[in-house]
């Protein structure tokens, strides 16, 4: 509504919708508030838009963009809701942040009308969209797509179909790792506070108590389905969400939250069989998170989900908090070296196993001697 654009909210139930309804007043209100909309303004935006239960009412439409939680037969069905409407040429954008595009659009009648907006929480302040497309996708639906969310504001990066498509496939490697390395012994606080120092804006718990711990658990289930066991979620974390820990939105996750503070939960040692002990100090958590990140971010490019490195960059940048100073994983393995980073991988792939097998564009990269970005380019994928 802000880019100008009328705008339908389809709920499922009116309290939904009211709840939906109230919280847009409250964040445009807030915009307000902090001078950045004047009152004049916030009224034009809420003029733009209105509520519904029925899909009719959305009509005539350019684009319906579905945010129903990661249930993969949920979305089609609502997608089979929206191809009966018959609107030809009627958009369906899911912002799943990791269900195959693909896998949603199967027996679709439109496929080429089928497309992924990517969105990251809170919607309204971060910056990155990422627009996934399958071998269906119609140009033109992709182009319509990327207009509207530069309209929006957004920094739009367009990446390939594939489970967890960009974005959501580098970060699980990095959130499980943390894990991993809590189970190792290092304390919730020490390791946030590693990668905070690393420059992330947050750590990696408290990324994973904001998103949800089931949330994360769900989407590296998807992603095992997908690409093996290098994608395994440590097995402790199971545990944690039978005893309901579900990060911030039940109260209590690797941190216990209160209305202005948190503090870290140490009940979560005894779930995990797991306690701090002096000798994590000689861990090197950040560097074990972020290779993570950085090895599939290689394997990303070498398998055409990304169309460039620059493209990855970007998304890392503005989509998870990569720290911008360091360029994105991209420009962070070409300061290393192709060689040293190759390296560092194996001596962690011989101590933590094949998690840690380097990408073999990385191994290319090292053998002769080239970077992502050369001659001025960021490496194009071939």
């Amino acid at each position: 509504a802000r880019a100008g654009t009328r705008v339908s909210i389809r709920e499922r139930d009116q309290e939904g919708l009211d709840q939906g309804m109230e919280r847009l007043r409250e964040l445009v209100h807030a915009r307000v508030g902090r001078g950045r909309m004047t009152s004049a303004e916030a009224e034009t935006v809420l003029g733009r838009v209105a509520g519904s239960l029925d899909f009719t009412a959305l009509l005539p439409a350019d684009l319906i963009i579905e945010a129903v939680f990661e249930d993969r037969d949920l979305k089609r069905q609502l997608l089979a809701e929206v191809e009966a409407l018959n609107e030809e040429q009627l958009i369906f954008a899911s912002n799943t942040s990791s269900i195959p595009i693909a896998e949603i659009a199967a027996g679709a009648r439109r496929p080429a009308n089928v497309i992924g907006m990517h969105y990251f929480s809170p919607a309204d302040r971060m910056p990155l969209l990422e627009v996934i497309v399958t071998g269906q996708t119609a140009p033109g639906v992709t182009a319509t797509c990327v207009a509207y969310g530069k309209r929006q504001g957004k920094t739009v990066i367009v990446v390939r179909d594939g489970a967890g498509f960009y974005t959501s496939r580098i970060l699980a490697p990095y959130l499980n790792e943390a894990a991993q390395l809590l189970l190792e012994g290092v304390a919730i606080e020490s390791l946030d506070r590693a990668l905070v120092d690393f420059g992330f804006p947050v750590g990696p718990l408290s990324l994973l108590d904001d998103v949800g711990i089931d949330v994360g658990y769900k989407v590296s289930g998807v992603l095992e389905r997908a690409f093996g066991r290098r994608f395994q979620p440590p097995a402790g974390l199971q545990k944690l969400l039978d005893e309901g820990l579900f990060g911030k939105k039940s109260g209590r996750g690797f941190y216990v939250h209160g209305d202005r503070s948190r503090r870290a939960n140490d009940g979560v040692y005894a779930l995990l069989g797991a306690q701090p002990t002096d000798q994590a100090e000689a861990i090197p958590i950040a560097e074990r998170c972020v290779l993570q990140m950085v090895n599939e971010a290689a394997r990303c490019l070498e398998s055409g989900v990304l169309r460039c490195a620059r493209d990855g960059d970007i998304g890392a940048v503005f989509g998870l908090g990569f720290p911008p100073f360091l360029g994105g994983p991209f420009r962070y393995a070409d300061a290393l070296g192709a060689s040293s980073l190759v390296a560092r991988l194996e001596h962690f792939a011989r101590i933590h196993g094949e998690r840690y097998q380097p990408a073999d564009i990385l191994s290319g990269l090292a053998e002769r001697g080239e970077r992502f970005y050369g001659g001025g380019a960021a490496l194009q994928q071939r």
